[in-house]
């Protein structure tokens, strides 16, 4: 993990934020790695964005421990962590890593499960490796286009039903192209969250509705829904954030960062209806193939701070523009996620 500078610029956001946050704080959204366990890859899977590996080539433990001194040093933050995503060969030793990290600092963390296990072999690693649930992603369907990927393709039923026997959590990344608004997307949240009474399922980056485009009407659909959580890692729209309280209220959200990628300086903005990264020019290398970065200069890019602080600053806006009270916040940054955590570790095992 490169050196993070401290800027004033940083130290005076923080200042701003601090009276907002509580004392104590869960990420629920945390990637811990080493560089040494991925294979040097020839091609990047076109499906996938490749900006956030630019941010970082390795976040072991200790890295994320001087990552919170640093960004967040009057907060005492225990993160969820799981692995970055994974390639073909190097499951097993990201899962091993990440469990080792678990057990040495008391962290809770996630299995990246492959959905080609038996549910049988899902619930042997899970209890052996001493994690609360799993995450998995669409890159585990292999050679598919994004919009023809389901849900169920990567976290089949049969293994919601044992996350679900124990009250596991599971952290879903949504697919497809048109994000969280996407009809199929809502049709099978409605229908974990009415099959799976005890599964403790968290949609990330808000069903990854950056844009205020990205959502549709899917806020009025999924109001009828009544166990699903939502996490605002990585996400910085202040509209989608003041949605999702409306729909979810606060007992249903959940701070998480996405660390180590809002380690990034930069600034999100919306650019012919998809988000862009504003980033210092030089910083994260050449970014003119990216439709997602672009680089500004001089005085533009002296006032760009951390993406965790545009995230924060985002929600902070959305919550005082709907009321919530420091009660509800503190339920939004600790105690959600803090229930959560109890309920999984309590499965019989």
């Amino acid at each position: 993990m490169p050196k993070l500078e401290i800027k004033k610029v940083d130290v005076d956001f923080y200042r701003r934020l601090k009276s907002f946050l509580p004392e104590k704080i869960i990420d629920v959204h945390t990637h811990i790695w080493r560089k040494k366990d991925y294979p040097l890859q020839k091609k990047q899977d076109p499906r996938f964005v490749s900006w956030p590996s630019r941010v970082a080539e390795e976040n072991t433990a200790e890295d994320l421990i001087q990552i919170y001194r640093l960004l967040l040093p009057e907060n005492h933050v225990t993160p969820i962590i799981f692995p970055n995503l994974p390639t073909k060969k190097n499951l097993d030793k990201i899962n091993c890593f990440v469990s080792e990290c678990s057990k040495k600092t008391g962290w809770p963390a996630l299995i990246f499960s492959d959905p080609g296990w038996s549910p049988e072999e899902l619930e042997e690693k899970i209890i052996k490796g001493g994690f609360i649930g799993a995450k998995s992603y669409m890159s585990m369907i292999p050679d598919v286009p994004l919009n023809q990927i389901s849900i169920f393709d990567y976290f089949p039923e049969q293994h919601l039903e044992i996350h679900n026997k124990n009250g596991w959590i599971v952290m879903l990344h949504i697919p497809k192209d048109d994000r969280l608004k996407n009809p199929e997307n809502l049709k099978n949240l409605l229908l974990i969250d009415e099959k799976y009474l005890n599964i403790q399922l968290i949609v990330a980056h808000v069903g990854r509705a950056y844009c205020d485009d990205d959502a549709g009407n899917a806020f009025q659909i999924l109001k009828r829904t009544k166990r699903i959580f939502f996490d605002i890692s990585a996400n910085t729209n202040e509209n989608i954030f003041y949605q999702l309280i409306d729909c979810a209220g606060p007992e249903r959200i959940l701070f998480g960062s996405d660390m180590p990628i809002t380690t990034m300086r930069m600034k999100r903005v919306t650019k012919n209806g998809t988000y862009v990264n504003l980033v210092p020019e030089g910083l994260y290398g050449d970014v003119s193939q990216d439709r997602h970065m672009e680089e500004v200069r001089g005085t533009e890019s002296e006032k760009l701070s951390f993406f965790l602080y545009e995230e924060i600053d985002a929600f902070r806006k959305a919550a005082e523009r709907y009321g919530l009270s420091k009660q509800d916040i503190e339920k939004i940054f600790y105690k959600n996620a803090l229930k959560m955590i109890g309920k999984a570790k309590r499965s019989k095992r």
